[in-house]
């Protein structure tokens, strides 16, 4: 890579051999990641040739579970990772009850 002029860290390559290697066998990566299985369609789409990937998941009837970076990207959500991750419900039934507590309390002095 060095001789067509490009400086590639040595850890994305480390990166990129890991996944074509981690079921033991060595698989191809393209366009559409490692031998074709990329599960998103959006992410699919996400490369060179978007509306064939498009239709076809149509036609296929596919959806896509928005699991991943790109695919959230691509519709603007909250990436599911680092702060993306973590998902804070509040309960208003204590607030409700203390809601309620003053209301009598307002009413009844």
């Amino acid at each position: 890579m060095e001789d067509q002029g490009l400086d590639v860290d040595v850890r994305h390559v480390m990166l990129v051999s890991d996944m074509m290697t981690t079921t033991g066998d060595v698989q191809q990566i393209g366009r559409h990641g490692i031998s074709g299985k990329k599960a998103s369609v959006l992410a699919r789409a996400a490369f060179e040739i978007t509306v064939p990937n498009i239709v076809e998941a149509a036609v296929k009837g596919e959806s896509d579970p928005l699991a991943g970076v790109t695919e959230n990207v691509i519709v603007g959500q909250s990436i599911p990772i680092g702060t993306g991750l973590v998902e804070l419900y509040m309960s208003t039934f204590d607030k409700q009850v203390k809601q309620e507590e003053r209301q009598k309390h307002d009413r009844y002095g």
